[in-house]
């Protein structure tokens, strides 16, 4: 996909990405300020596309940097290139620049446009820093490219494309044509619907009993139906399994079935019905159980459910859609948990089922009893 200098691509990445789940959060909050990022790398960086963009791109980007800082608290360093690999070089040079002066210009700093610089200002970029800092040029493959002669960004961006094919490979090669500014990386404009949504855990202690069991597959369900429904998705069939731990000298136990729907769906209750029929077939007392998980299967498009309520299905389907559509926005404003079926467990007592997670991130975002606390 080419694209003429001016229509840049921009690449986003946080300095100081805090660790999961709380990462996760605040990617999905970033993701809403960027409005319509064309394609997340990672939960902390994303690209986004500037066809069309028109006026001064470094200014509009710290205007971006600016609003996420006020509205996230996240500090973040932005790069802009007519290529991705360029696009995130920028963003090496502009996170690098306020981080460690004097390796690049100050001016660099948290926002980096390589589109209004010379050719010699690029070049001497790109000589300032380690072929192993571009992104597509891992450390083995750095190693080679260093002991073949080549130590800099600018020596890697002045091999032939054809050569870098045949000695190592075509995606060297890529990385070098992006460095060249030939667009080779195209944007995924939206992530491919996944073809199953699974939902498993390991549990923190032994569960033996049925009810703790059904607490577990409940959630499992409900957390596996977000996903489907976040995809506009339905589905036709519930996978449930479980089983006892390998790792323990204990009588062995792993089971799993499948449960067809009436019809494909992505109602919360009928998902986590057909889960727990299914943990209530398969389950066996006097096991030490260790993991157990839901999967969606036989998954298709809501469109064609929805044609086919338009054609005179009862009127209480449509009202399990709405009520999800509500549960949804309900849970997405107030924190995952805030609205439960029946037969997941309601309150912060620990459960038997739940993994220890002792080094986890506390919930700053989501949870009273984590909020951090300011003493004078």
């Amino acid at each position: 996909m080419h694209r003429t200098p001016t229509h840049q691509n921009r690449v986003i990445h946080r300095r100081h990405p805090p660790p999961d789940p709380l990462l996760l959060l605040v990617s999905k909050r970033q993701g809403k300020v960027y409005s319509h990022p064309n394609g997340w790398q990672a939960p902390e960086e994303c690209f986004i596309g500037l066809d069309g963009v028109r006026g001064d791109l470094k200014k509009r980007s710290f205007a971006i940097r600016d609003r996420v800082l006020r509205w996230i608290g996240i500090p973040s360093s932005i790069g802009i290139g007519p290529t991705k690999t360029l696009a995130k070089f920028a963003n090496h040079v502009a996170k690098s620049s306020e981080r460690k002066p004097g390796i690049y210009p100050v001016q660099h700093a948290q926002v980096c446009d390589l589109s209004v610089l010379t050719q010699q200002e690029l070049a001497e970029l790109l000589r300032a820093t380690e072929v192993g800092e571009i992104w597509g040029v891992g450390r083995q493959i750095s190693k080679q490219l260093q002991a073949a002669g080549v130590q800099n960004a600018f020596e890697l961006a002045s091999m032939d494309p054809a050569t870098v094919k045949r000695g190592w490979s075509v995606v060297l090669e890529r990385t070098v044509r992006e460095l060249q500014g030939t667009p080779c990386i195209g944007f995924e404009e939206a992530p491919a619907n996944k073809k199953q949504i699974a939902c498993t855990r390991s549990f923190g202690h032994p569960v033996e009993s049925l009810r703790p069991l059904i607490e577990a597959v409940s959630e499992f369900a409900s957390r596996a139906a977000e996903k489907l429904r976040s995809q506009d998705g339905v589905t036709g069939s519930v996978l449930v399994f479980v089983r006892t731990s390998p790792f323990r000298k204990t009588p062995q136990y792993s089971r799993s079935i499948v449960v067809p729907l009436r019809r494909p769906c992505s109602d919360t209750a009928s998902i986590a019905g057909a889960a727990i029929m299914g943990l209530k077939a398969i389950y066996k007392p006097g096991f030490q159980y260790a993991k157990a998980g839901v999967m969606l299967l036989d998954l298709s498009s809501s469109a064609v459910e929805q044609i086919e309520l338009d054609l005179g299905e009862p009127e209480s389907e449509r009202d399990r859609n709405r009520l999800m559509l509500a549960l949804d926005a309900v849970n997405d404003r107030w924190g995952r948990g805030t609205v439960k079926i029946g037969s997941a467990k309601f309150g912060k007592a620990p459960k038997d089922w739940t993994m220890k997670q002792e080094r986890r991130t506390p919930a700053y975002t989501t949870e009273w009893d984590d909020m951090p606390v300011a003493r004078a």
